[in-house]
C-alpha cells in the first residue's frame, strides 16, 4: 500500500492491544490490534471525499478502508483530514477498550466488547445509524463519556509517585488482619503494568501449611467483563492465593506468569475457572503433573482436615469494588478437559470424592 499516513500508533499498557489509525486521499480509520498484531475491530472515522450511495465491496478487512456510505456519514461531501498533533488514545483500565480524542472531543470508542468477526465496530462521531464499518457515537456518548473520564482520571492516578504504594498497603494491610504475619516477598512483575508481588505466610502452630497471595492485581479491574454482565463490579477486581507445603520460593513462581494473565490474555478469572498452565520451564518441577489450574473463590469442599480451613479473606474493597480472593489448585489435563465439558462444580465433586487436597503439596 501507498499513500497512507499513520496519524496515531500506540501500544496499551498491558502490551495486549494497540490502536494504529491511518489515513489515505479517501478516508480515515482505526484499527485495535492484537498483541500479535491481528485486526480485532476496523472502525471508519471519516470520509475525505464524496460519499458512494451505497457500501463498497472491498473493506476494512482487504487492506484499506473503505468509503461510508452517503446515509452513514455526517458529512457526505467529505471533511478535512484529522491533525495527528491533536489526536490521541485514552486506554480504559481495563485495556481491552480505547477512546480516541480531538481537539472537537470524543471521537471514536471502541469498546472491549467490540469484534469485528460478529459485525459490532466501535463507535465514530462522524457515524449515523449502525452500519458495517461504524456505529454511531451521538447516541451513546452519555453512557460512554463517564468511562473516558474515568478512564482517564484512573491513568493520572497510577502515574502518581503514591499510586502503586496505596495498593501495596492496601493488600498488606488486610492480609495482616486475616491470614497471618508476613514472610518474603517477591517481585513477580515483568517491567510493566499490571505491577504484582507476591506476599509469604509461613506456617504457624495451627496451620501446617505456607499461604501465598499475590499483592497488587486488585489495582485494575480485569478486561471483558462487559460481555458478559451489566454490572460488572462485584466481579472486576482480584488476588489470587494459593497454600502449599512446597518450599515457597518454588511454588510462588506460579504466580510470575497466572498473575498477570487476564490483562495479558485480555480476558477475566472468575470462581470456577479452569486455565491452561503454561509451560514455563522455571516451574516445571513444581507443578508436577498439573496441566491447568482450578481457581476457586471457597476451596472448604476440597478441606481433607476439617482443622485447616482456608482462611476468610472477604471484606476488602478497592476504588469502590470488593477485591475476591481466588484460590489456586492445581489440576490435571484430563481433569480440566472434564470441567469444560461438564462443569466446575462437578469436577469439585469429583476432587472431593478423590480426597484432592486444596493444599498444594
Amino acid at each position: 500500500m501507498t499513500g497512507i499516513d499513520v496519524l496515531l500508533d500506540e501500544i496499551s499498557p498491558y502490551q495486549s492491544r494497540r490502536v494504529v489509525v491511518e489515513c489515505d486521499s479517501h478516508t480515515t480509520a482505526a484499527y485495535l490490534l492484537d498483541a500479535r498484531g491481528r485486526i480485532r475491530v476496523p472502525v471508519w472515522l471519516a470520509n475525505h471525499e464524496s460519499a458512494p450511495l451505497t457500501s463498497e465491496s472491498a473493506g476494512l478487512y482487504e487492506g484499506r478502508a473503505p468509503l461510508m456510505p452517503e446515509a452513514y456519514t455526517k458529512h457526505p461531501q467529505g471533511r478535512p483530514r484529522f491533525d495527528p498533533d491533536h489526536l490521541r488514545a485514552v486506554w480504559f483500565e481495563e485495556g481491552d477498550g480505547v477512546a480516541l480524542i480531538d481537539e472537537e472531543g470524543l471521537l471514536a470508542v471502541i469498546p472491549g466488547w467490540a469484534e469485528a468477526d460478529s459485525g459490532l465496530p466501535g463507535y465514530a462521531r462522524e457515524a449515523i445509524g449502525r452500519s458495517a464499518y461504524a456505529w454511531e457515537l451521538d447516541s451513546v456518548r452519555g453512557q460512554l463519556w463517564p468511562r473516558v473520564v474515568h478512564a482517564e482520571a484512573y491513568w493520572d492516578w497510577r502515574r502518581a509517585s503514591g499510586a502503586w504504594r496505596s495498593v501495596q498497603r492496601t493488600v498488606l494491610s488486610h492480609l495482616n488482619r486475616h491470614v497471618g504475619e508476613p514472610g518474603h516477598y517477591w517481585d513477580v512483575s515483568d517491567g510493566h503494568p499490571p505491577l504484582l508481588r507476591v506476599s509469604e505466610r509461613p506456617p504457624t502452630a495451627g496451620r501446617p501449611f505456607t499461604i501465598l497471595s499475590t499483592v497488587g492485581m486488585c489495582g485494575q479491574r480485569m478486561p471483558t467483563l462487559d460481555r458478559y454482565m451489566a454490572d460488572t463490579s462485584q466481579h472486576a477486581r482480584v488476588e489470587l492465593a494459593l497454600a502449599t507445603t512446597l518450599p515457597a520460593h518454588h511454588a510462588a513462581r506460579v504466580f510470575r506468569w497466572i498473575g498477570a494473565f487476564p490483562w495479558r490474555a485480555v480476558t477475566w478469572f472468575g470462581t470456577g475457572h479452569t486455565v491452561k498452565w503454561l509451560d514455563n520451564p522455571e516451574d516445571r518441577a513444581m507443578r508436577g503433573g498439573a496441566g491447568a489450574v482450578l481457581l476457586l473463590e471457597d476451596p472448604s469442599p476440597l478441606v481433607t482436615d476439617p482443622r485447616h480451613l482456608p482462611p476468610d479473606t472477604s471484606g476488602l474493597s478497592f476504588h469502590g469494588d470488593p477485591v475476591r480472593w481466588l484460590w489456586i489448585v492445581p489440576i490435571t489435563r484430563p481433569e480440566h478437559l472434564f470441567a469444560k465439558e461438564h462443569d466446575s462444580a462437578t469436577l469439585v465433586e469429583k476432587l472431593a470424592a478423590e480426597g484432592r487436597s486444596w493444599v498444594l503439596g
